[in-house]
């Protein structure tokens, strides 16, 4: 022991709290309703609890990656929105920035996320379904049109074709007159989880994990403020996963793609802090909170021992949060928003940087509006009537929730040691592990769900006979056929030998060992499709058909 608390707490409040001076608290004064002040922090004096958990804003993280957390500076409210046309999708985008929501988050249609254009026949009957479809240059300057790329953070929910859309999100920006270099937001770019929980993959894991890193070095000398990756256990816990599975694959997960770009011969410092988690949030309160304090302590000391980063922001675990579509009901849907409420909730008390809050209506169609705005106000209300943004970390301490903490990430370290003797998370993936240890949990969910062992209000127990469906959203079925009429005036109208020439350079370069990003962006300055690109991979890369 060779710090007394003392000295640990001054040399906190001189070296870290510097950052007020960039990060100045939004009040002079926090207090409760009733006038009583609430400090900064709260903390233990005791010095070996100081060294296991640690300061906000300093390793390992646990408490926070920054040492006022929302004192200074609220959690981005970024709601989830995508659907039909690029047009209507601008529509919802702006909407949500007049109620107060401060980033943007798109969801792309099925047909967008395998790489296939709105008039293939592998797209027949999904187009515009379950986000916005997006074929073209065209379609996203539709869909950002008249939203000041330099001013919004705009995360794209987009993976195997990550790299086309961030080509497509970068030339809308110049078109805009927005230098590159200013232009901020988020890819979620993370394949793995496509080959274990969600199955919107295109190329085998190799030329993925190629494209990837890729992405991380054109990013690091030329969109410096672009997250290259949102590593995401989101989809995991969808899939059916225990918490402790989350942070363990979604780790693993992280670690093969630090290993993968060190590999490519990128330097850690250069493009770890960039990357950034994806997290979702489930109906268990205390485990949940655990479970972000865990995954960031965890993270931290992964970067720290097993890469030797040294750089703070390379260390930091940073995530976005979206609460539980799985955990959400069709029947009583008004209980969602209970539910939605108490995850958000959990996000924040956790440390989340973004945040999406589900609407009550979406276990039943694309939220409506009114249901949007809703879920919009639950973050609001968090936020500025809670009172729980006054102090940081306010739950650190409790004896439940440390102990949880130290057990969440415990067993989520044995899951990371299994996989690093298999070989990686690459290697678990191909040899079919992690899919199925969640097949396994989510089936032990199900029957205990269908035994009554565990309560599902409205579902298994206080059930309503002959319930009211609430008004849907609907998607209008003609938005697909103008969507390929929309395409194929496209290419009726651009320079047809320009795009020839540009994805036949795309090809020479898949078959070098050349960075792809530039040739990917000639051909979206060209107006090629998502799928003429996404075919020119394949016809290189191959497709990837899992074995198992």
């Amino acid at each position: 022991m060779n710090k007394s608390f003392d000295e640990m707490y001054r040399e906190w409040t001189e070296k870290t709290l510097q950052l007020l001076e960039k990060y100045p608290e939004q009040k002079d004064r926090f207090e409760t309703l009733s006038g009583i002040e609430v400090n900064r922090l709260y903390t233990s004096h005791n010095e070996q609890d100081m060294e296991k958990i640690g300061f906000p804003g300093e390793y390992p993280y646990t408490r926070g990656i920054r040492p006022t957390m929302y004192r200074s500076r609220n959690w981005t409210m970024r709601q989830y929105a995508g659907f039909g046309s690029a047009t209507e999708t601008n529509k919802r985008f702006r909407y949500l920035l007049e109620q107060g929501q401060t980033g943007l988050s798109v969801a792309f249609d099925l047909p967008t996320q395998i790489g296939y254009d709105s008039d293939d026949p592998m797209a027949q009957g999904e187009v515009g379904k379950v986000g916005v479809a997006i074929d073209s240059l065209e379609d996203m300057e539709r869909l950002l049109k008249g939203i000041p790329l330099d001013q919004v953070s705009t995360s794209m929910t987009i993976n195997a074709p990550a790299s086309v859309l961030l080509a497509m999100y970068i030339a809308v920006g110049e078109k805009q007159g927005v230098p590159v270099e200013k232009l901020t937001g988020t890819i979620q770019n993370d394949i793995l989880k496509e080959y274990i929980a969600r199955g919107t993959y295109i190329f085998p894991p190799k030329s993925s994990m190629r494209l990837i890193t890729d992405i991380f070095a054109y990013c690091a000398e030329c969109v410096p403020k672009w997250n290259t990756i949102s590593i995401s256990g989101y989809h995991i816990r969808e899939a059916g996963s225990t918490a402790v599975q989350e942070v363990a694959f979604t780790l693993a997960n992280g670690i093969a793609y630090v290993h993968a770009a060190m590999k490519a011969g990128l330097e850690v410092e250069r493009f770890a802090p960039r990357l950034s988690f994806f997290f979702n949030a489930h109906n268990h309160f205390f485990e949940e909170v655990a479970k972000f304090r865990a995954s960031r302590r965890l993270w931290a000391r992964i970067m720290k021992e097993r890469f030797q980063a040294s750089s703070p922001r390379s260390m930091q675990l940073r995530f976005h949060t979206q609460t539980g579509g799985s955990t959400l009901t069709a029947q009583q849907p008004d209980n969602n928003v209970v539910r939605v409420t108490l995850q958000a909730l959990a996000a924040v008390l956790g440390g989340t940087q973004s945040l999406h809050t589900n609407a009550r209506d979406e276990a039943l169609a694309l939220p409506t509006e009114e249901s949007a705005r809703v879920a919009l106000r639950t973050q609001q209300i968090i936020a500025h009537e809670s009172g729980v943004t006054h102090t940081v970390d306010p739950l650190g301490g409790s004896w439940y929730v440390e102990w949880l903490t130290d057990e969440i990430e415990k067993r989520a370290l044995s899951y990371i040691e299994r996989i690093d003797e298999m070989g990686g998370a690459v290697a678990a993936v191909e040899q079919g592990y992690m899919q199925r240890e969640i097949q396994h949990a989510a089936l032990e969910t199900q029957r205990k769900i269908e035994s009554g062992e565990e309560v599902l209000v409205g579902v298994n127990r206080y059930r309503l006979e002959n319930e009211q469906q609430p008004d849907l959203y609907q998607v209008d079925p003609l938005l697909a056929k103008d969507q390929v009429k929309r395409l194929n005036a496209l290419r009726g109208k651009r320079d047809g030998e320009k795009v020839t020439d540009c994805l036949a350079a795309l090809k020479r370069g898949a078959e070098s060992d050349e960075n792809l990003m530039p040739y990917i962006l000639d051909a979206v300055r060209a107006y090629a499709t998502v799928g003429e690109i996404c075919h020119a991979l394949r016809d290189v890369f191959g497709e990837y058909r899992p074995s198992i």
